[in-house]
């Protein structure tokens, strides 16, 4: 099979979805590996070390579209990629389409099979996000951090506090994996840490693992009473497939401290929060309600490196038997993968993306 790695082109995106590693490794089983130029140089990865690996370098994104069969991306396509998209072809990529109709559409005209890493589950689980789950966790206290500074225009709250100062205030909303990977950062400033999620299980669970938690059943009533004196507030809310609940209101928003921050990890399938937009890396924050908004929708990227060694650790197994078995053939071999088919030779075949969008569902295989 032709495996095709297009550059990422979303802004600020530097993250590549094959390792040279992984590219030697399909070349070594007689498939043929095309990358675009310099598409690995914003991991670290230069043209050289593909080649080296047995990959082919093409100039050109139209030309790695034409001629692989399974196209290998880290983010879903962008309206200048919708026209390279074709019948036949896979497509194995985040796609996120709950959070975009138009998305949906152009990869529905295209006829091409789409396959989403997000909705890929095995036991309850979603292997092939949680990686990226724990890096946009870790990076939302990180960040959240930073906007706090009264030169970014916050509150000037230290999260850890100081001697005779207490600690700045965290509420998570989520107790997933990123949220999970929020409060291990949160907790290791020494901010005071508070986690909602409607999971009593997971509840118990985090009041056993951890020391120094607050835990608390999610619902409105919960989170207002949270509000007044939260310093930063952290959405990572994520049901598989569909768009993200409205959990964080404008009415709650308005009881926070002015200069207080919400980092919207959801702001991928839609966000949590009724005012969260998507912003980028180079344009990551605005004010709304008084509360510093950061809704960067591909935040790893930021540490693409790390990022992208994350991805293709867990990534590459799905590529393999993607190449070797065909589609029909991979989804023998490992039954997740059916779960991960969005569309398919025109037609919508997740069923949280056509009832997020109210198109009509049809079964995978």
């Amino acid at each position: 099979m032709i495996i095709g790695v297009p550059k990422e082109i979303k802004e600020q995106e530097q993250r590549v979805a094959l390792l040279p590693s992984a590219a030697k490794q399909l070349t070594r089983r007689s498939h043929s590996v095309l990358v675009e130029k310099n598409a690995g140089i914003g991991s670290g990865y230069p043209d050289e070390e593909y080649v080296n690996a047995g990959a082919e370098i093409v100039a050109q994104a139209k030309d790695v579209f034409a001629r692989a069969d399974l196209i290998v991306k880290v983010k879903e396509p962008r309206e200048a990629e919708f026209p390279l998209l074709r019948r036949g072809q896979i497509l194995f990529t985040y796609l996120h389409l709950a959070a975009s109709k138009p998305l949906t559409e152009a990869l529905l005209k295209s006829g091409v099979t789409g396959v989403a890493y997000e909705t890929i589950q095995v036991d309850h689980r979603l292997p092939l996000l949680e990686p990226m789950s724990e890096i946009a966790g870790r990076m939302s206290v990180v960040m959240g951090a930073n906007f706090l500074a009264k030169y970014n225009g916050g509150s000037g709250v230290l999260l850890g506090g100081v001697p005779g100062v207490l600690p700045g205030r965290v509420v998570i909303v989520g107790g997933g994996t990123s949220g999970v990977n929020a409060l291990r950062m949160a907790k290791g400033l020494g901010a005071d840490v508070t986690i909602l999620d409607i999971d009593v299980e997971r509840l118990r669970f985090l009041d056993v693992a951890m020391e120094n938690l607050h835990t608390l059943y999610s619902n409105e009533a919960n989170l207002n009473d949270l509000m007044p004196d939260c310093d930063l507030l952290i959405g990572a809310v994520l049901l598989p497939g569909a768009k993200a609940p409205k959990l964080i209101t404008g009415a709650m928003l308005r009881q926070m401290k002015r200069g207080s921050v919400l980092v919207d990890i959801s702001i991928d399938q839609g966000g949590c929060a009724e005012t969260s937009r998507p912003t980028t890396h180079l344009d990551p924050v605005y004010v709304e309600e008084g509360v510093t908004h950061y809704c960067v929708a591909n935040m790893p990227a930021a540490y693409s490196r790390t990022a992208t060694q994350a991805l293709t650790n867990v990534t590459y197994r799905y590529v393999e038997l993607l190449a070797d078995f065909g589609l029909e053939g991979a989804c023998k071999k490992q039954p997740a993968l059916i779960g991960g088919i969005n569309t398919r030779d025109g037609r919508l075949t997740c069923q949280a993306v056509a009832e997020a969008h109210g198109l009509k569902y049809e079964p995978p295989l």
